[in-house]
């Protein structure tokens, strides 16, 4: 998820234009991962701001519209090994399954090259953002199935159900905070981020390490 406001980026983007002037960890759970886009127009910043607030994906927490965003669903299957006299987890499998939602701009052929340059490092760092969602999700994928895995015997096969679906609510409720806690911490460094991210990318147009917007 993904909410932020471009207010102060728009009146800071002409003095950082004008100072120009001057791994996903091995191991970890199945992922399935998909990609969708949304169209924006719009050939001017407060254009775009207004286009990715009323055609971004709607997100159910908040009951709000954001310039991107990350589905993701968590399928784990379990088998049990049952002895005489105790029930153990033979076996867990998680399958993180993430839809990333990004936007795509309708480049107009006379856009200003500020608001190119602009675009394009808000766009790299929306999917920055959202990737870091499919990392975080995938970590918790992981840390599910290894605790899954190293549970002990139980007396019962209900009793090692039981115990499957308390550690599966418990590792899932520390994914959910680690999810709010990334998005506020991003929030918060969202304006002083993009400045520095464009005043890196314009220095490596001047640089000629990137073409012009």
């Amino acid at each position: 998820m993904m909410k932020r406001s471009m207010l102060g980026i728009k009146q800071s983007l002409a003095g950082a234009l004008l100072l120009a002037v001057t791994p996903i960890p091995a191991g970890a759970a199945n992922l399935v991962k998909t990609y969708s886009y949304f169209a924006v127009g719009g050939s001017t910043l407060d254009d775009i701001e207004a286009q990715l607030f009323k055609r971004g994906p709607e997100v159910k927490s908040t009951g709000t519209r954001h310039p991107g965003a990350t589905q993701m669903a968590f399928t784990t299957r379990v088998s049990y090994a049952q002895t005489s006299n105790s029930c153990r987890i033979a076996d867990a499998v998680v399958t993180v399954k993430v839809k990333v939602i990004l936007p795509e701009w309708r480049r107009p052929r006379k856009s200003d090259a500020d608001v190119r340059l602009f675009w394009d490092t808000l766009a790299a760092d929306i999917k920055r953002h959202e990737e870091r969602h499919v990392e975080i999700a995938k970590n918790h994928g992981r840390e599910l199935e290894e605790a899954l895995k190293a549970t002990y015997p139980q007396r019962s096969c209900s009793a090692a159900k039981a115990k499957a679906a308390a550690i599966t609510a418990a590792v899932l409720a520390r994914h959910d905070r680690a999810q709010l806690q990334f998005d506020r911490v991003e929030s918060v460094n969202f304006e002083s981020r993009i400045l520095r991210l464009l005043r890196y990318r314009m220095e490596r147009i001047g640089n000629g390490q990137l073409p012009p917007a």
